[in-house]
């Protein structure tokens, strides 16, 4: 059973439940198995969730298109009745939410299996994924390295095969980064594709979607059908899909006009492996028949960043004091890392005139990129600014040159969340040194017809299925 999380993605796991060739029970045992015998090393899996797990599996469950796949979500996000849902964070140990998300509802309709919460940092603020309180998070590929973040753990499990897939979220890059850091597919959905309800309409003004890191492009593509629907009383609808977005998979992309930006708009610098990783990426769009252009939206990378942290931070602010009135109290001085203190803190001191000039700012920019892919079908670019962090480097640092940091590490995903429109990385170079290189795309609002379409050429054209880290390296 263990091999079948080896060489089979989600889609063939229904497949084998479908024709009776394997049982649900077996696969929730498998991936249990797996965690066991991985997670003590990678810390990927921080709530286990085993016999909840094995009672689904063994009972009724729907004939969704997923019946019987063991699956994982993050420790951030939607919640799970009964279960604990920390966010990363001390201030939130013992909190147990009463109710559950919409997503996990509609993950749970697909036939998912639910095995187990992922790591992720404090309330998901940084990208990489090692908070005080879950501890961290450990690159598959390479122990000493950070897996990304926030889906940090998420990434880590599907990248070592403890699962297929798993949930993730995204609010700055969190589904991209992870997956080019542990040499996955994850796709961030254009906004209010997925739900995020009941109990909110957005999150950070519209900045965080949720999906799901993946082995392949079609698990992607057939889950987010599984999850893409109205969300009653949401404040924004996705454009409609024409068809399933499982049909786009292997469909012809047709040529596409690919626009190619590998410097960063803040001016900082970018690592040649990752402007290797984008060039080659383009090399491999030429091959295929599309037409890349070297040419970049006219950003101001300092304006972005001014007006995106003012929202972001003053979004950490609202998310704390909604738990503060959840747990009844506010968190101590030790309950937060100084990062989260220092963001915080700048999220109060943010006026209402301020926060809505950012929004308007933000959408401003909204038009802009929208008018520069008025002319280009999509926009290729590296997904980091650099490989994985090591371990520790983040937080060793004080919460200003953190800030300064990360900024550095991702100039480049923020602009989909800020833009709402669909992006993906896709695990297409490896460095020198055995690290995955994720290449970055963005399609225009409510297109990611068009990104499956061309993953799937791009998957067809050089597959990375079978490029996995050891799991001999990951019990080190």
């Amino acid at each position: 059973m263990s091999d079948l999380l080896d060489t089979h993605d989600a889609t063939a796991l229904a497949a084998l439940v479908r024709a009776n060739e394997v049982t649900p029970l077996e696969l929730v045992d498998a991936a249990i198995a797996r965690i066991e015998a991985e997670n003590p090393c990678l810390n990927a899996v921080v709530t286990p969730m085993f016999e909840a797990a094995r009672t689904r599996a063994r009972g009724p469950l729907p004939d969704g298109p997923f019946r019987g796949v063991p699956f994982l979500i993050k420790d951030l996000g939607p919640a799970y009745a009964g279960v604990r849902m920390t966010g990363g964070s001390t201030f939130l140990a013992e909190y147990v939410p009463d109710w559950t998300g919409e997503l996990v509802t509609r993950f749970e309709a697909a036939g998912l299996v639910v095995v187990g919460k992922t790591n992720t940092p404090e309330f998901g603020i940084v990208p990489t994924t090692e908070s005080k309180h879950l501890g961290p998070c450990k690159n598959p590929w390479d122990l000493s390295r950070s897996p990304g973040g926030s889906s940090g753990g998420s990434a880590a499990a599907v990248a070592a095969r403890l699962v297929p897939m798993a949930h993730a979220n995204d609010g700055g890059g969190s589904i991209r980064i992870p997956a080019s850091c542990c040499g996955v597919f994850g796709l961030k959905p254009t906004r209010a594709r997925t739900p995020v309800g009941p109990r909110l309409g957005d999150i950070m003004s519209g900045l965080v979607c949720d999906h799901a890191v993946t082995r392949s492009v079609r698990d992607s593509a057939a889950l987010l059908d599984a999850t893409d629907g109205l969300d009653l009383g949401g404040p924004y609808v996705a454009p409609p899909k024409s068809r399933p977005f499982q049909d786009e998979v292997g469909a012809p992309p047709g040529k596409l006009r690919v626009a190619l930006m590998t410097s960063s708009s803040l001016g900082t610098p970018v690592a040649p492996e990752c402007v290797r990783a984008a060039e080659d990426a383009a090399k491999l769009c030429e091959e295929l028949g599309h037409e890349v252009t070297l040419a970049a939206p006219k950003i101001d990378g300092y304006l972005l960043t001014q007006a995106f942290m003012a929202v972001w931070t003053s979004g950490l602010a609202m998310t704390i004091a909604g738990y503060t009135r959840l747990v009844g109290r506010a968190p101590a001085d030790d309950e937060l890392e100084p990062l989260t203190r220092a963001y915080l803190e700048m999220g109060q001191r943010v006026k209402a005139h301020e926060y809505l000039l950012a929004v308007a700012h933000l959408q401003q920019l909204t038009r802009t990129l929208a008018a520069f892919m008025a002319e280009f079908d999509v926009l290729l670019t590296p997904v980091l600014g650099e490989l994985p962090l090591p371990l520790g480097e983040l937080g060793s640092l004080e919460p200003g040159m953190a800030s300064a940091r990360a900024a550095q590490l991702v100039p480049f995903t923020p602009l989909a969340n800020v833009t709402g429109q669909p992006a993906m990385s896709v695990p297409l170079a490896w460095s020198e040194g055995g690290l995955p290189v994720g290449s970055h795309f963005i399609a225009r609002r409510g297109e990611e017809a068009t990104l499956f379409r061309l993953a799937g050429q791009l998957e067809a054209a050089r597959p990375w299925a079978d490029r996995r880290p050891s799991g001999a390296s990951a019990r080190r």
